[in-house]
């Protein structure tokens, strides 16, 4: 599990250090910086991977950017020549810095900086530092990687970070209307594979009675859904004018007469299908260890979001606690939903300060926040929204 990342000059971000937990959440107003946080964790995927440029930026769900908008450019301060990050789990630690000029960037970045650590080495097991000449645009892990054991704890987390992503579905691409753009396994970064990665997981709760009961429970979430299931064939349900992907998700709906109560992705509601794609994103066998959703709470109405989130929460403790997970949102319904008790469970406020660099504060839940919470019968939700956690601007 990562433990620590350090950002330094990127975006919005000065330098910050944050301690993650299993479920990391970040509220905060809209523009506060909290998608730079994922993205750093993106750029320091691709940067594992040898090499840094668009297309190994969207392949993880970062939006690429030029050097005068990726280099922290605040007014009141001194614009760096590099951006630098750094990601550690107990055991390892991967350091990097960044260089590409302002003017006539290149599609790469230059490598300025790279250490890869293992506290059960004595010096580092990869280091270079300022280079030259073409080796300036790949990064040295992939050829490490071929040297270690792939059982090792060095090789584990190096291809984990590697294998990060940050999700960010819509609508037509989880209906199937529209393609994913990246198809990333299971459901593809905007939603597109749902349908494949659906299927895989239905299959899984046959044979597991603990997968089977988190389907039904998320099933439960929706009062007219019957069943569901993922179908290479659909009949006649479907418009022709209508794309037609291979795989199509369809619900029963219990409301409607037996002979019309089969609804395509594309006639069901869209917070189903997005509750759905949460649900084989974090319980698929073969997803990856480490990931982000942007905006877990998007299309979701209050209730749903405190249930989704609760129900998310209750994995990580008893399916997938080998998973992590990071996610922004703006819907206070959340902490709602949130058992504060667990100390895997980590709650970030993030804001601006005065200068307009992104700050970030871990929110403890204490005894005084609950009580509060029940002298005035108001859930922690409402305490946000009143300022008392922080991360809600004055407007």
């Amino acid at each position: 599990m990562i433990k620590r990342i350090e950002i330094q000059e990127f975006k919005s971000i000065q330098n910050l250090s944050i301690e993650l937990g299993r479920i990391n959440l970040f509220l905060g107003a809209n523009g506060a910086g909290k998608s730079n946080i994922l993205e750093a964790m993106g750029i320091i995927s691709s940067a594992a991977y040898g090499i840094v440029d668009d297309e190994a930026l969207l392949r993880r769900g970062v939006r690429p950017g030029v050097p005068k908008l990726y280099k922290t450019s605040n007014k009141f301060f001194a614009r760096s020549p590099q951006i630098s990050f750094t990601l550690a789990s107990e055991e390892c630690e991967y350091k990097i810095s960044l260089l590409n000029p302002l003017e006539n960037p290149k599609p790469q970045w230059n490598y300025k900086t790279e250490t890869f650590s293992s506290k059960h080495c004595k010096d580092p097991l990869y280091t270079k530092g300022v280079r030259s000449g073409k080796n300036d645009l790949s990064g040295g892990i992939p050829a490490l990687l071929n040297q270690l054991e792939q059982n090792s704890i060095e090789y584990q987390f190096l291809e984990t970070i590697r294998n990060y992503a940050i999700f960010n579905p819509n609508t037509p691409t989880l209906r199937g209307i529209m393609p994913d753009l990246q198809t990333r396994y299971p459901v593809g970064l905007s939603g597109g594979g749902l349908a494949d990665g659906l299927v895989d997981l239905l299959q899984k709760a046959k044979n597991d009675e603990n997968y089977e009961y988190a389907v039904d429970e998320i099933l439960g979430l929706f009062d007219w859904v019957e069943d569901v299931n993922s179908e290479m064939s659909i009949g006649t349900i479907l418009s022709k004018s209508i794309t037609r992907p291979k795989r199509v998700i369809t619900f029963i709906d219990k409301y409607m007469k037996d002979n019309s109560n089969k609804l395509t992705a594309y006639d069901a509601s869209e917070g189903v299908l997005f509750v759905l794609f949460i649900m084989v994103l974090c319980l698929a066998d073969k997803g990856p260890n480490v990931f982000a959703v942007d905006n877990i709470d998007q299309t979701l109405n209050p209730r749903l979001v405190k249930n989704l989130i609760n129900q998310m929460h209750n994995w990580f403790i008893e399916l997938i606690p080998e998973k992590q997970i990071l996610c922004t949102a703006h819907n206070p319904a959340i902490l709602d939903g949130l058992d504060f008790t667990d100390d895997s469970l980590h709650l970030y406020m993030v804001g601006r300060d005065s200068k307009g660099l992104t700050q970030i504060s871990r929110v403890r839940i204490t005894e005084e926040l609950i009580k509060l919470a029940h002298d005035n019968k108001q859930p922690l939700s409402q305490l946000w929204i009143e300022g008392y956690l922080g991360g809600v601007p004055n407007v």
